[in-house]
């Protein structure tokens, strides 16, 4: 790529972590003279450290707190079609040896080479993330890479987000490709999900949670199901496909709960399923007040701690969703709760959630602890990748 402008870490910045892998430059380790700052946001640019050796194409964005991103060790790397093409067939041979059916995530950003990116795969659809600038100025040019890799008809723009508001980016969402007549169905762990990917939250489906649906799964054969944040059925119907005798969903967006019965009549089992629409925090205490009791309760809230700033009020309300849920667990019922908060560490929330299952008078084993499947891989380098936490506790008889 000839004559992309140089960048330079200051002498202070820890240019051997980047060597190793390290994904991001922090506004306070780059030397932002008046070019720099010119750069348009997306630009690529060489990366030098502070003598001037090269490290590799980086895009730039000033007006983001990380100012660089890696994308190619070699600094004579060509970052077009065929770049972009090279990685999206690397991440999918990955992702083929992994799923018989092509739903899943197919890039989970800086850990498949596409720092900002997020690309989840539904059958002949896809939804594209473009939660960094230069994949917002290059968004044609992935869309066209992703279209001759996966030969996918629909692509699907999801600009919404608090990672693209952090770079400066505006929020839309919009068809860039095909045509969608309604929610997509999508076959994950013996059951049907419909995912909105126009109007749903985030891709319109949460991957990530597959392997602790399944672990789930295995605990409910015969069961009493509860589901709480719900979202569109995801513990509840993969409960009910392994044979669970009833299951509830609870989530405060009817869409979404419509989306859940409609995966349940699509799976066969809408006549084990209910639904009930409202806060979680006040239908868990009503649920309480009627008695309620499950042999298998799972929680999988919003991030309560999405930054340090929340830690100390995010950790007080996942110790309160346990709090709650724990009373509506049957005596040696399951209890699973989860987090996909980045700033709190799996001890810090496995600590909460213990917390709350004590101050609501119950003791219990933690069995199992989970985390995102496969097709979310994670940098060492980077503890964000690794968000996603999921504990299950056995409570005492």
């Amino acid at each position: 790529m000839p004559d992309l402008p140089i960048i330079r870490l200051m002498p202070k910045a820890e240019a051997r972590a980047i060597r190793h892998g390290f994904p991001w430059v922090f506004a306070n380790e780059l030397v932002t003279d008046r070019r720099t700052r010119a750069l348009a946001p997306g630009t690529f640019a060489r990366l030098e450290d502070a003598e001037r050796r090269p490290m590799g194409v980086a895009t730039v964005n000033p007006n983001s707190k990380i100012i660089a991103r890696m994308l190619d060790r070699n600094p004579d790397a060509v970052i077009d079609v065929h770049w972009l093409t090279d990685r999206l067939r690397h991440a999918a041979a990955h992702r083929d040896r992994l799923f018989d059916a092509p739903f899943y995530r197919l890039i989970h950003a800086e850990a498949d080479g596409l720092p900002g990116v997020v690309i989840d795969r539904f059958g002949d659809a896809a939804v594209i993330q473009p939660n960094a600038a230069w994949a917002e100025t290059h968004f044609d040019m992935l869309a066209e890479a992703l279209r001759a890799v996966t030969g996918v008809s629909t692509i699907v723009k999801n600009g919404s987000g608090r990672a693209r508001v952090l770079e400066g980016l505006p929020e839309e969402t919009a068809l860039h490709l095909g045509t969608l007549d309604g929610p997509v169905p999508v076959p994950m762990n013996g059951a049907t999900y419909m995912a909105d990917l126009l109007g749903g939250q985030k891709t319109g489906l949460f991957f990530d949670q597959r392997p602790n649906h399944a672990f789930a799964a295995a605990l409910a054969k015969g069961a009493r199901v509860l589901d709480v944040f719900s979202h569109v059925g995801g513990f509840s119907l993969a409960a009910l496909a392994a044979g669970a005798d009833a299951a509830l969903a609870v989530d405060s967006s009817a869409p979404a709960l419509a989306l859940a019965e409609q995966g349940a009549e699509a799976s066969g089992s809408a006549a084990r399923f209910t639904t009930r629409q409202g806060d979680a925090f006040a239908v868990m205490e009503a649920l309480a007040n009627e008695g309620a009791q499950f042999d298998l309760v799972v929680c999988d809230p919003p991030a309560f701690a999405p930054n340090k700033d929340a830690l100390t009020a995010g950790l007080r309300a996942y110790e309160r969703v346990a709090k709650l849920a724990a009373p509506l667990v049957a005596p040696g019922g399951y209890l699973g709760l989860c987090s996909c908060s980045h700033a709190a560490d799996l001890t810090s929330f496995r600590n909460a959630s213990a917390r709350g299952i004590g101050r609501a008078g119950r003791r219990g084993q933690l069995i199992h602890t989970g985390f995102a499947g496969p097709d979310h891989p994670q940098l060492p380098q980077l503890a964000e990748s690794g968000y996603l936490k999921a504990v299950f506790f056995r409570l005492e008889a």
